[in-house]
């Protein structure tokens, strides 16, 4: 057999795929042009299935069949994405849910923080609203997300991430749980400290306090000092301040610098995270719906149906709007064994068109989608 020839007739083929895909997308352009006129949903789940089942049939062996289904898939997932784009061209898309403002109102509002006087929390509120804010902290991450949800907070600052421990998973459970969206970011740099009150040796230390990620943070250090007792804390200030209060000099905390200046307390080591990069990122967080002209970035959550391709077919309209995701994360949905809600961060602005086209499909092909907020 001549290999050439053989390509020659592959080529042959292939160029009349692209003349029938070319048809097939003019065709689809004048279905988005119907849907336009008469409100008609883009996405039609049954009739994809129908015409799955109807071109695997034409097939003549099961390798052809699953390979006809996969090409199809994508075929129809072009056209739909056509179809989403002339939508949003014309205006016919509906506007999203969230009002643009210049800046945010800082005049007149009370934000929450949970912890205590000097936790990492309230090191991020000053850094991103200013030492002079009016403020209260609250125990629980919860509690500070039930206050602005009541409205006795105007914003909340709360942590999402750490460079090195993670996801806090409690806050993406909490922005479904609650209608807060987030509206900004501030990246504080952390710097764990080992610190009991003054006098104390580190050879009298039998018990150490913290927050159970600052505690990890801190492991290799805390490997050197294996008799010593690790008692997790809500929150860093929390367990500063217990050592401030029992004035026992077998007990120290892992917190900031700030909270040891806050309560008083001896820094007997500094930096034990032993890490010169490790960051937390924190959110800021209200009740309304609004985001900054100038945002950057777009988080969002969605579930998808429980089977083969559906996470590949909703990233996929990042990728046709030429959407740059910077973050994806998992958390099990709950009640539902097996099941996944999907969280993602992508550059963009929710005025941009791309972006509106890229939600308007996620919106009808993925299950509950959430837009977190553009910030």
């Amino acid at each position: 057999m001549d290999l050439t020839k053989l390509r020659e007739q592959i080529d042959a083929i292939d160029k009349q795929i692209v003349e029938l895909y070319e048809q097939r997308m003019d065709i689809s352009r004048q279905v988005a042009e119907y849907k336009i006129e008469t409100g008609k949903k883009v996405f039609d789940k049954e009739r994809e299935e129908q015409k799955i089942r109807s071109v695997k049939s034409m097939t003549h062996n099961e390798f052809n069949s699953h390979g006809i289904e996969e090409l199809f898939e994508q075929i129809m997932s072009m056209s739909r994405k056509l179809q989403y784009q002339m939508l949003t061209e014309k205006g016919s898309i509906g506007r999203l849910p969230f009002i643009g403002v210049g800046r945010l109102d800082l005049e007149n509002v009370r934000v929450v923080f949970p912890g205590a006087e000097g936790a990492y929390t309230q090191a991020a509120m000053q850094e991103y609203f200013g030492k002079d804010i009016n403020n209260f902290h609250v125990e629980t991450f919860r509690d500070a997300m039930i206050a602005i949800d009541e409205g006795s907070a105007d914003y909340a600052v709360l942590p999402i991430e750490n460079s090195t421990a993670g996801i806090v998973n409690e806050i993406y459970d909490m922005l479904v749980e609650f209608e807060n969206y987030i509206v900004g970011e501030q990246i504080i740099k952390i710097e764990h400290c080992l610190m009991a009150v003054p006098g104390t040796k580190i050879d009298d230390i039998k018990t150490v306090y913290s927050h159970p990620q600052s505690l990890m943070q801190s492991s290799k250090y805390l490997q050197e000092h294996a008799a010593w007792k690790q008692i997790s804390m809500n929150n860093n200030a929390f367990a500063a301040k217990k050592v401030a209060e029992d004035k026992d000099t077998t007990q120290a905390a892992i917190a900031s610098a700030y909270a040891a200046e806050n309560y008083g307390l001896e820094i007997l080591e500094r930096g034990i995270n032993r890490s010169s990069t490790n960051s937390t990122r924190f959110i800021i967080v209200t009740n309304q719906k609004i985001f900054l002209k100038d945002a950057k970035k777009v988080s969002i959550c969605f579930e998808v149906p429980h089977e083969s391709g559906s996470l590949y077919h909703m990233l996929s309209h990042f990728i046709y709007n030429n959407l740059n995701m910077n973050k994806i994360e998992s958390r099990p949905i709950e009640d539902r064994n097996w099941e996944y809600r999907f969280f993602i961060d992508f550059d963009g602005n929710l005025a941009d068109s791309a972006v509106k086209n890229a939600l308007r499909g996620l919106r009808d092909e993925a299950r509950n989608m959430k837009i977190l907020g553009n910030y």
